[in-house]
């Protein structure tokens, strides 16, 4: 289940980026009646984060600094944890909320596409649920990921992204690091995120879990 809420200030406008991973990743607070249970720890990705001003003078997802296009990515694979799942594009909702993987699609990740693609420099996202009303999810072991371990990202061009995971962290939604997470860089990353954590009164999972992952040389 997913459920982050985070305020993200672009082009002097708000833009609510709630990551509410529907479904059994629990709906993450999602609120949308597709929030499920678990016996086990899952994880959900997106939580309430402070307005932050966004990157300026990040290239378009889409395109290089120069204007070249940049294929669109098409498929995560984490093999120390057995994830294998194409991608679907996540953009932005009416009322600003990020877009989010349907429930019955809980085994597919999403790329949200207002940030880089894989491989571009900054900061690029996908988003997963841990589990949803249909069973386990796409995410659901990534609370298993250590230092070091393989993320590769395959382009529609056919070629591949590798990344090297660099650290976790478990996070309030009610505190997201949202600068830390989609803040402006240079630097070639990739955030995974999903929910984790406890579930509150209405049965939302109240943390979620960030990995932190770097483009390899």
């Amino acid at each position: 289940m997913f459920g982050p809420v985070h305020r993200v200030r672009r082009a002097g406008a708000l833009a609510l980026l709630a990551v509410t991973l529907t479904g059994t990743l629990t709906a993450c607070g999602a609120g949308t009646g597709d929030e499920g249970t678990r016996s086990a720890p899952t994880s959900s990705a997106a939580g309430s984060a402070p307005a932050t001003e966004a990157p300026s003078g990040t290239p378009s997802p889409g395109r290089t600094a120069r204007g070249d296009e940049v294929p669109a990515p098409t498929e995560v694979t984490i093999p120390s944890i057995g994830v294998s799942s194409t991608l679907m594009s996540l953009g932005l909702n009416k009322d600003g909320t990020v877009e989010v993987p349907p429930a019955d699609q809980g085994m597919t990740a999403g790329w949200y596409t207002g940030r880089p693609a894989p491989g571009q420099p900054g900061p690029a996202v996908i988003i997963g649920h841990n589990s949803t009303r249909h069973g386990p999810a796409v995410f659901e072991k990534l609370h298993q990921l250590r230092e070091g371990a393989r993320i590769d990202v395959r382009d529609a061009s056919g070629g591949t992204s590798r990344f090297t995971v660099t650290g976790t962290e478990t996070v309030s939604k009610k505190a997201f690091p949202t600068e830390r997470v989609y803040g402006a860089t240079s630097e070639r990353v990739l955030r995974l995120i999903t929910c984790d954590g406890d579930f509150d009164a209405e049965g939302h999972p109240v943390d979620n879990l960030i990995v932190y992952a770097e483009l390899r040389p």
